[in-house]
This record gives C-alpha cells, sequence and structure tokens, in this order.
C-alpha cells in the first residue's frame, strides 16, 4: 500500500482532521523536517516563557461543526470537531478539542473508519500542550501521543525527545490558531507544526476571496492553501484548498483535497457556535 505524502496528512489535519484520507493516498513525496520559524520569540530569562497573549474572536466552549466527507461524487462519512470544554493543564485553562471521523454504513463494507483526535491547546497564548490520535482505518489500528513542554521548548513522542520552538502547534491546535489570525489577500500566515516526530513549517497562503453555497447555508468566504517548506522549497503535492468564512468566526465552510484520481471534500452541514471568553 503506498505511503500517504506528508502533505496530505499534515495540511487534511490542519484544516479538518476528517480522518477520511485514508481512503485515497497521494503518491509518496520525501519532505524534510523544516528548522524551527526565525520568527520564534526571544524569551527574556526573567520573564515567563509562556506570557503570549491571542486574542480569540472566533471560538469557544459548546461550538460543534458537522460535516459531510465525499470522494468524488460519493458520501463516505461524516465528520465533526467540537470545543468541549476548559481544563486546568499546566496550572493554565486550556481547551479540550475533539475531532471524530466516521464512513458511513456503505463505504464501510470496504474500508471502514473511526477515527478519534484530541487536542489539549493553551487558552490564552493559543499553543498545543498535548495531541492524541487513536486510529481504526480498515485493518489498520494506531494511538499516538505527542507532548509538549511548552516551557523548555520541548515535544515527547513514543519515547523520544524533540526539541521545537516556542508556541508550537500540533496537527490540530494549527487550525484553531489559524482561526483566530487576521486574514489578507495575498499575505500568508507562517506556523511551526509538530507532527509524528517531525518540525514542519507550515504557510497558509491566502488567496482569494469567493462566496460559497453548501448545505450549512452561503457563505462569503477567504480561500486558503496550507503550503509545507522543505529545504527552501514550498511543495505542491495534493493541493488542498480551504474556504473559511469572511467574519471574525472563520469557521471552515468547505475543504477540498485533489488526489491521485479524483479528490475529497468536505462540506459543512451543520454548526453550532460557542460561548466566546476571555482568559
Amino acid at each position: 500500500m503506498p505511503r500517504r505524502s506528508k502533505l496530505q496528512d499534515l495540511a487534511l489535519f490542519l484544516v479538518i482532521i476528517i480522518g477520511m484520507a485514508p481512503f485515497v493516498y497521494f503518491t509518496a513525496v520525501e519532505i524534510g523536517a523544516a528548522e524551527a520559524s526565525q520568527n520564534n520569540p526571544e524569551v527574556d530569562g526573567n520573564a515567563d516563557p509562556l506570557d503570549r497573549y491571542v486574542e480569540n474572536l472566533s471560538f469557544g466552549v459548546g461550538e460543534h461543526l458537522q460535516f459531510d466527507i465525499k470522494y468524488g461524487f460519493i458520501n463516505a462519512g461524516t465528520a465533526t470537531m467540537s470545543v468541549e470544554r476548559v481544563i486546568e493543564y499546566e496550572n493554565r485553562p486550556c481547551y479540550l478539542i475533539t475531532s471524530l471521523a466516521q464512513s458511513n454504513s456503505f463505504f464501510s463494507t470496504f474500508y471502514k473508519v473511526d477515527d478519534r483526535v484530541e487536542t489539549i491547546v493553551d487558552a490564552i497564548g493559543h499553543f498545543a500542550w498535548r495531541f492524541e490520535k487513536n486510529l481504526n482505518e480498515g485493518k489498520y489500528h494506531a494511538q499516538r501521543l505527542i507532548e509538549f513542554d511548552q516551557r523548555q521548548q520541548k515535544a515527547y513522542y513514543k519515547g523520544d525527545t524533540a526539541q521545537v520552538p516556542l508556541f508550537v502547534q500540533d496537527a490540530l491546535s494549527v487550525f484553531y490558531y489559524v482561526r483566530t489570525q487576521p486574514l489578507e489577500v495575498g499575505r500568508s500566515i507562517f506556523v511551526d507544526h509538530y507532527n509524528d516526530g517531525k518540525l514542519f513549517n507550515l504557510e497558509v497562503k491566502v488567496l482569494e476571496k469567493e462566496t460559497i453555497t453548501v448545505t450549512a447555508g452561503t457563505f462569503e468566504c477567504f480561500v486558503v492553501e496550507p503550503l509545507l517548506k522543505s529545504v527552501g522549497v514550498f511543495k505542491h503535492e495534493g493541493q488542498l484548498k480551504v474556504w473559511m468564512t469572511e467574519d471574525r468566526l472563520r469557521l471552515p465552510v468547505l475543504m477540498k483535497s485533489k488526489v491521485l484520481v479524483g479528490s475529497i471534500s468536505a462540506e459543512l452541514t451543520d454548526y453550532k457556535l460557542g460561548e466566546i471568553e476571555v482568559y
């Protein structure tokens, strides 16, 4: 079975963590771990290294997003993303965020998917503390856990310790962080991102504005494209585009990813807004 490309794995996790990507694999590409972003802030030795505040007017506890996942014109299943509650972690208020993906009865007859992804995100600085995913995809079953020590700038994965930049994101937290950021056509957001034992520098490029209609309604959107930076070259294998609402909510309305044969899409079908609080 061919391996998933890193762009498919990381970029799809950025926008939805839908877990349905295993239905179709990209050709394998070699993408090296990127160096830490040069924009990583210097920390005063006497200051709290986590002393960062990111304004969040986009999401809060109780938000629930529901998507239909399609492979071409075939409905393959559903996915959800939920901001479950605020918990205390590392003596700080944090969001517990989950994403579930399940294949429907038709698709499950030959490839059953039942995935759960969970992240703990700092509610003040909006960075990752803990990431866990439980994958059940056909005959493939796996559990993966990443724990971050943001103060010491370390990530722990499969018994290994990696040096990471301050405020590094995981595969799900990066999506929620991007939602808090101002978007402007022609400009990009760069985020350090750690996934499956490797550090990457992710560019989220804002391409244009577009009005689209999906099951959940009609929305004015920014169209963004996540790109991975590797050895100074942006790799475009497996193009992914995401439509995010132009308003402060930055709701993901539609995701489309081209694959070797056809495309995979995730369309917002229903949503419930959360209660936004200031921490």
